[in-house]
């Protein structure tokens, strides 16, 4: 599956959530690319960017390593935003459509290619996007083996909250002070024209 040099490899999941500024390596200054003419003669394995079925990349690595003892890594986020049902907790793929693949190119290209969930290794013209072993371990070992990161979700004085739940709900406001004593924060918010403060559960923020 090509793709053009201007393409994002790996876009940020969300705005808020980018893998950046979780404080993982940019594995784009990790990737270099290789031919596939000479992978097919060598007999050593490399790590290869897949392209994988959007919200299927977790079940795609899945499957890799349980039919053809691939060593896959597929990192997800977990992060807690508003839904019309209130805050629900979430994980998504921190490279969305992506996922990475260790294997020997020469001998399991084609079944990895065919495998569910996976729609080709990542190339540019006859050249296929590798990932050194040094950007995999560092992304590894920020993730540890369950391969989940949480965000942190922990709420800062000036940040922009939005009310969850109560006679405020939906309402965005700002965080004053913080109570961790009572788990609480106290918010300034405009309410018939006036600026209010007033003391709410941390519980029923989020942050905006």
């Amino acid at each position: 599956m090509p793709f053009a040099p201007t393409d994002p490899i790996f876009p940020a999941d969300k705005k808020s959530y980018n893998y950046l500024d979780l404080g993982f390596p940019n594995p784009v200054v990790g990737y270099v690319t290789q031919s596939s003419a000479l992978l097919a003669l060598l007999d050593e394995p490399f790590w290869f960017c897949l392209k994988a079925q959007p919200k299927r990349e977790h079940l795609a690595a899945t499957a890799l390593r349980r039919q053809f003892h691939v060593e896959c890594f597929s990192p997800r986020l977990r992060f807690r935003k508003m839904t019309q049902r209130g805050p629900v907790w979430f994980v998504e793929a921190m490279f969305p459509g992506y996922l990475f693949a260790k294997f020997v190119y020469s001998e399991q290209h084609r079944a990895v290619e065919s495998s569910h969930g996976i729609q080709g290794i990542v190339h540019f013209g006859d050249r296929l996007a590798t990932l050194s072993e040094n950007i995999v371990v560092a992304l590894q070992s920020r993730v540890g083996a369950e391969e989940v990161v949480t965000v942190d979700s922990s709420i800062k004085i000036g940040q922009p909250v939005q009310i969850t739940e109560g006679p405020f709900q939906g309402l965005e406001v700002v965080v004053t002070h913080l109570l961790p004593a009572k788990e609480r924060i106290r918010v300034l918010l405009e309410f018939l024209g006036r600026s209010l403060e007033t003391e709410i559960s941390t519980a029923k923020v989020l942050p905006a």
